[in-house]
């Protein structure tokens, strides 16, 4: 799992890089929010766990405009800021969690366990999409009845994405913002192509096209 840490206090994000390496988590350290902007547009995480006042673009304005960017990386704001209003303004910026300061470290690794739950980012996970079909995060395979697909490294990331965006609509932009990163984009026929794909396997009406908006999977 991919970590981005945002946090200007020197010894506190040396302790959380140790305590997450422990853990088995790759962390990259930044110490302002310009830093962060070059990095997240350079390469793709898993999580973001942001500090709010830090130097030059603030927690909660780097994390407004990535999000207006269709990134929706998961999220942890890790601030002193205290006050019902910070904690507003925390999750209209669009984070998935806010720990407070002073915090114990146990309770920063529960928070993201409760993040990979939820965005089924843990790749040891099984996920049963109807009573005859699993995916297999860690090796990108549908197991359908007794035969086991692996999938093209794409269409399992395509997959994935709607495994962690279920009951929301997502249009083919998203998709490329999320998957492609700054690889080349696809054409939007070439993403019709891996959802026809898709649908092959998982059946018609798993993935439901919504005209001129994007697309729905369905469980």
């Amino acid at each position: 799992m991919k970590v981005l840490l945002m946090e200007d206090d020197i010894i506190l994000s040396e302790i959380i890089t140790e305590y997450l390496e422990n853990l088995r988590y790759e962390v990259s350290v930044v110490y302002d929010g310009l830093e962060a902007e070059d990095l997240v547009y350079a390469h793709k995480f898993d999580l973001l766990l942001l500090d709010v006042n830090v130097p030059s673009i603030n927690g909660f304005e780097f994390l407004k405009s990535f999000r207006a960017t269709g990134d929706k990386t998961p999220s942890i704001f890790i601030t002193s800021l205290h006050n019902s209003e910070d904690l507003l303004e925390g999750f209209e910026a669009g984070c998935d969690d806010y720990i407070k300061k002073p915090f114990d470290l146990v309770e920063l690794k529960a928070r993201i366990e409760n993040i990979k739950r939820h965005f089924h980012i843990d790749k040891k996970q099984e996920y049963k999409i109807s009573n005859e079909i699993d995916y297999h995060f860690s090796t990108q395979t549908l197991l359908i009845g007794d035969e086991s697909h692996k999938l093209p490294k794409k269409e399992a990331q395509i997959l994935e994405y709607f495994l962690k965006n279920l009951e929301q609509t997502v249009s083919t932009d998203e998709l490329i913002t999320n998957i492609w990163s700054y690889e080349d984009a696809p054409t939007h026929a070439t993403i019709r192509t891996y959802i026809k794909n898709l649908r092959k396997l998982l059946g018609e009406t798993t993935i439901t096209t919504i005209k001129g908006v994007g697309y729905r999977f369905n469980i």
